[in-house]
C-alpha cells in the first residue's frame, strides 16, 4: 500500500473544520447488575468530527453531560486544529480542562473526541486505523462478558454456553450482589461451560478483603482463572493482598476506573493487579490507551483492554503486551445496531477489516435516531 498520495498529502493541510456530538440511551435487553449496581439502559455519547473531505467517527459510554462538555468546550479546542496533529490536539484538550478536574465525564468527553480524530486521520490516509497505529498482532483475543448478577441461572447458562459454542474459549460472569449464592452461580456457570474453556468472575469491587480471599480459594477449585476487582479498585493494599495470596494460575485484575496515567502507575508500582486493565472511553481515548500500554511494557505487566470492542479493536493491535478484550454484552448489541463494520470474533479472535479506512465504521445514523437522549445538553 502506498502510503504518500494525493490524498494523504491533503491531509497533511487540512484542518479540523467542526466537531458535532449527539447522544443516545438504549434499554438493555433484561435488566442487568453486578456486585454493586443496577441498571436498566446505556447511553453512548458519539463525536463526528468533521474536515472539508472526511468525517472521524469517535464515542465513549457515559453520561449526557459528557455530550454537554464536548459541544461547549472541547469542540472549540480542537476545531481549525491541524487534522494529523491528534496528539496536539490531545494536549489541547487537557490543558483546557484544566480547572475542571480530570476524572470522569472530563476524560472520557476528550476520549470521545480523542478516537474521533484518530479516525479521522487514518481516513484522510485511507489507511485502516490498525495500520496506522502499527500492528504487533493480526487479531485481538477476545472473552465473552455479561452473566449478571441479575439473571437467573437459565439465563445465565445460555449466555455463557452461546459464547463457547460460537468458539470463544474464555467468559466472565458477576458476582457480589449476594455473595450466599455466588458459589452456586459459579459451579452453574462452569457446568455451562465446561471444563475445556476459561471461566473469570468479576466482584465490581463489591468483597471485603478477607471474604474476597475466602472466596479465590472457592472460586480456584472451580477452574476461575480471572478474579477482577475482588474488592475495591482504590483499595490497592487489599489488591495487592489477594494477589500474593490467590491461588497459583488465578490472576487478579483492575484498572477499569483509570482516567489518567498517574492512576495506572500508582496501580503497578503498587503490585496491586498481575493484569491492568483500560478502557479508552474512560482514559482520555486511544491516545491515552496507547499510554497505559507503553506503561504496561514498562512494568512488564499485561493490558487487557475493558469493553467497547470496536473502539478498542485497532488500538489492541498495537500494544505489545496485550492479553485479550472485552467482549462486553452491551456494547456488542448497541455496536451492532448504530455501526456498520462492527466486527464478529472468529474462533474467539477479532480481526480488523483491513479494507476498510479509519476504524472501520460507518455510522447508522437513521437506526440510531429512535434512541437520541433529550436535548437538554
Amino acid at each position: 500500500m502506498t502510503i504518500v498520495t494525493s490524498k494523504s498529502l491533503l491531509g497533511r493541510a487540512t484542518t479540523v473544520k467542526r466537531v458535532e456530538v449527539a447522544a443516545y440511551t438504549v434499554p438493555t435487553d433484561s435488566p442487568e447488575a453486578d456486585g454493586t449496581l443496577e441498571w436498566n439502559r446505556t447511553t453512548i455519547v458519539i463525536v463526528e468530527a468533521h474536515s472539508d473531505d472526511a468525517t472521524g467517527l469517535g464515542y465513549t459510554y457515559a453520561d449526557t453531560a459528557t455530550a454537554q462538555l464536548v459541544r461547549e468546550l472541547l469542540a472549540g479546542v480542537v476545531s481549525g486544529r491541524a487534522a494529523m496533529d491528534v496528539a496536539g490536539s490531545w494536549q489541547a484538550m487537557v490543558r483546557a480542562i484544566r480547572n475542571l478536574g480530570r476524572p470522569g465525564i472530563v476524560s472520557m468527553a476528550i476520549a470521545a473526541v480523542d478516537s474521533a480524530l484518530w479516525d479521522l486521520k487514518a481516513k484522510l490516509l485511507d489507511l485502516p486505523l490498525a495500520l496506522l497505529l502499527g500492528m504487533a498482532r493480526d487479531g485481538v483475543p477476545v472473552y465473552g462478558s455479561g452473566g449478571f448478577t441479575s439473571y437467573s441461572r437459565e439465563q445465565l447458562q445460555n449466555q455463557l454456553q452461546a459464547w463457547t459454542d460460537a468458539g470463544i474459549p474464555r467468559v466472565k460472569m458477576k458476582v457480589g450482589s449476594d455473595p450466599a449464592h455466588d458459589l452456586d452461580r459459579v459451579r452453574t456457570a462452569r457446568g455451562a461451560v465446561g471444563e475445556a474453556n476459561e471461566l473469570f468472575v468479576d466482584a465490581n469491587g463489591a468483597y471485603a478483603r478477607k471474604q474476597a480471599l475466602s472466596f479465590a480459594g472457592q472460586f480456584g477449585e472451580l477452574g476461575v482463572s480471572w478474579f477482577e476487582e475482588p474488592v475495591s479498585s482504590d483499595d490497592l493494599s487489599g489488591l495487592k493482598l489477594l494477589r500474593d495470596r490467590a491461588p497459583a494460575g488465578m490472576e487478579i485484575a483492575a484498572g477499569e476506573y483509570g482516567y489518567d496515567l498517574a492512576y495506572f502507575r500508582r496501580m503497578l508500582e503498587a503490585g496491586a493487579v498481575d493484569v491492568l486493565q483500560a478502557d479508552a472511553t474512560r482514559c482520555a481515548g486511544i491516545t491515552g490507551f496507547l499510554q497505559a500500554g507503553a506503561l504496561c511494557e514498562a512494568y512488564c505487566l499485561p493490558l487487557s483492554a475493558h469493553t467497547a470492542p470496536a473502539l478498542h479493536l485497532a488500538p489492541c493491535c498495537a500494544v505489545p503486551r496485550l492479553r485479550h478484550l472485552e467482549y462486553f454484552h452491551d456494547h456488542v448489541r448497541i455496536e451492532q445496531m448504530f455501526f456498520e463494520g462492527a466486527i464478529s470474533p472468529l474462533k474467539g479472535v477479532l480481526y480488523p477489516d483491513l479494507s476498510r479506512p479509519g476504524m472501520g465504521l460507518e455510522f447508522k445514523r437513521k437506526d440510531a435516531e429512535r434512541y437520541a437522549a433529550q436535548s437538554h445538553y
